[in-house]
């Protein structure tokens, strides 16, 4: 035991400079787009859920909690609220980059999450259209660095992104060391057989993890994906319904229970479905 912590404790260790890096990157570019990407996406109008989608692959923090408030208040509609949502990769991308994994793959997963975030947001807005004639509500300011107590707005960015490393790295951790005492004593075989590698119900568990409100999941799912425990179908799947706290903030500020529960059901719908289709495709192809 002794050895599998000493194990995860290094392999931690040794991308924690490149994952602060990599978070340094995000803070620097969230603060120079954040008010530009808030802007587009209130003009978009018609095309918002592919303005949304393009913007939601970009790391930008709380990007997905901006998209919820300008819901709330009704100046995007349901689809780019959607698009948004399923665009976010959250922790996934800086993870991806520090291990190392195909650039070709990161783009691939990435473009299919956009894809599939404007064309589900293009589909709903046009069956679910009397949304947009919603009157406009009093706003009400969530902000994830208030919720998280990160203060990514103060200009800080050497702290922001120290605390995004440190919460990240710490379920890095949690979540190699519990992959590593599996593959110690039952086998990546086990683990493949948890996660059902392969299997046509993979998609149903994995997104249901992407809605868990905060950075694990997509630790857990982009983790999971580099052991080899999770085909890349099943891996979008949860990525695609991981959010972060979006989900959460919605919840919070949103009054309408059926509305938030609708959208909460089309966001894992999608993920399963999706994660299902990629299957087959790779399947058959």
């Amino acid at each position: 035991m002794k050895k599998i912590i000493m194990d995860t404790l290094i392999d931690s260790l040794k991308i924690l400079p490149f994952l602060f890096i990599a978070f340094l990157i995000i803070e620097l570019i969230e603060h120079k787009l954040n008010n530009n990407s808030k802007k587009a996406i209130e003009r978009a109008g018609r095309i918002g859920p592919i303005v949304g989608s393009a913007l939601g692959i970009i790391p930008q923090c709380g990007f997905s909690v901006l998209a919820t408030n300008l819901y709330v208040t009704r100046i995007i509609t349901f689809g780019t609220l959607i698009a948004i949502y399923l665009s976010t990769s959250d922790e996934m991308l800086p993870i991806l980059i520090t291990q190392k994994v195909s650039f070709t793959i990161i783009l691939e997963i990435l473009f299919i999450k956009f894809l599939i975030g404007m064309i589900s947001g293009m589909i709903l807005d046009y069956f679910l259209h009397k949304f947009r004639k919603n009157k406009k509500k009093k706003r009400i300011n969530y902000d994830i660095c208030t919720d998280e107590n990160c203060h990514c707005d103060e200009n800080n960015f050497l702290v922001a992104a120290l605390i995004h490393t440190l919460k990240t790295i710490f379920f890095i951790f949690i979540v190699t060391f519990v992959l590593n005492v599996i593959m110690e004593y039952l086998g990546n075989e086990y683990l493949e057989k948890i996660f059902m590698k392969d299997n046509f119900l993979s998609p149903f568990i994995t997104s249901l993890i992407g809605l868990i409100p905060n950075c694990s999941a997509s630790v857990i799912l982009t983790e999971l994906y580099i052991n080899g425990a999770l085909s890349l179908a099943s891996t979008i799947a949860g990525l695609l319904t991981g959010s972060g706290v979006a989900i959460l903030i919605l919840f919070k500020s949103n009054r309408n229970l059926k509305e938030n529960l609708l959208i909460l059901l089309s966001v894992y719908g999608i993920g399963v479905m999706s994660g299902i289709v990629i299957e087959l495709i790779e399947m058959f192809f």
